[in-house]
């Protein structure tokens, strides 16, 4: 451990005990020599005021009036910590195609320095720490905000959306349930009151956003996840069927190890195929999946799934066999 993660587990373990606790037990769990033990307490009583009464025979603890009160001052987390959450707040900044940015870069900077602390340099190398988005779609930073804050506030919220598949514009009056990170981009889960039903909105579609006076009117996470998680991807809804699709032995050694649906059955048969079973609402974003492994996946059943995959490769075909 490093001194940050000692005074850290140090206070969490004098905060854990109800009697003094034995140098020779701080050595053990510190890991750490004799010295180092009454070094870092010292440290923690007369630079942090921590409340420790004792000695080094009898042991130390936290006083009984003062020790439930007291905590350490300030961001405390362990190398390991600060790197996932470092981590984190790259994949957010990344992800969130800019939007992010300038409301994390305070949290970036503490992490950062907090890391060069713990590492005893001057800077801290976050280059080195890289995410790649994927198909991610640009983002009204307006909109964004506006819509986040209607998630956090619960506030109702108006805004303009346009549809994806038809190029409709509508207006829409929503309580906002939650918004949701997925596959590199930003979906709104709401209650659209003029519809009366659950809808997912793409972010990346909504304009004119305005956070209304009324509260949000909210749902049952048990709703919410019956609506929103039961089926196959951002396009759920009760399941209408399961889809059962075989994959190759040379696409098994992924896709056994990918998680596609909370509710999938999978099994590896005798001849080094994969047999993957999901439910699914909507076949359109199913299909795109199983359409991504090109010959090494198959679909068995539902016979209308197959037929649309059939349908889709066969349209797929005919555009390399027009001539140019």
């Amino acid at each position: 451990m490093d001194k940050i993660e000692r005074i850290t587990a140090l206070h969490r373990i004098l905060k854990a005990s109800r009697y003094p606790v034995t140098v020779k037990r701080l050595q053990e769990e510190l890991g750490c020599s004799r010295a180092t033990v009454y070094r870092d307490l010292a440290y923690l009583r007369d630079a942090l005021m921590a409340p420790i009464e004792g000695d080094g025979e009898a042991g130390f603890r936290y006083e009984a009036a003062e020790g439930e009160r007291f905590e350490l001052p300030g961001l405390w987390l362990s190398s390991e910590e600060l790197y996932a959450l470092l981590a984190a707040q790259q994949l957010l900044v990344r992800t969130g195609g800019g939007v992010l940015s300038g409301a994390l870069a305070p949290l970036q900077k503490r992490i950062e320095g907090l890391l060069a602390d713990h590492a005893g340099v001057s800077q801290w190398p976050v280059d080195r720490v890289r995410v790649i988005p994927h198909r991610g779609r640009r983002l009204d930073e307006a909109s964004f905000r506006t819509v986040a804050s209607a998630v956090l506030e619960r506030k109702q919220l108006a805004f303009e959306y346009r549809a994806r598949s038809t190029d409709e514009r509508t207006r829409r009056t929503v309580s906002p349930q939650r918004i949701t990170h997925y596959r590199d981009n930003w979906y709104l889960d709401a209650w659209d009151h003029e519809r009366k039903a659950l809808r997912s909105f793409a972010v990346d579609r909504v304009g004119s956003a305005r956070l209304l006076d009324e509260a949000a009117q909210d749902l049952s996470n048990d709703d919410l996840n019956q609506h929103l998680a039961s089926s196959y991807g951002i396009f759920s809804g009760e399941p209408k069927g399961w889809a059962t699709i075989l994959f190759s032995p040379k696409a098994a050694r992924w896709v056994a190890d990918e998680q596609w649906h909370s509710k999938q059955q999978g099994r590896l048969l005798p001849d080094g195929r994969y047999e993957l079973k999901v439910p699914y609402s909507v076949s359109r974003e199913l299909l795109m999946d199983i359409l991504h492994y090109g010959a090494d996946a198959e679909i068995i059943e539902p016979s209308v799934l197959r037929e649309q995959a059939k349908s889709l490769l066969e349209l797929a075909l005919s555009n390399y066999e027009k001539k140019r």
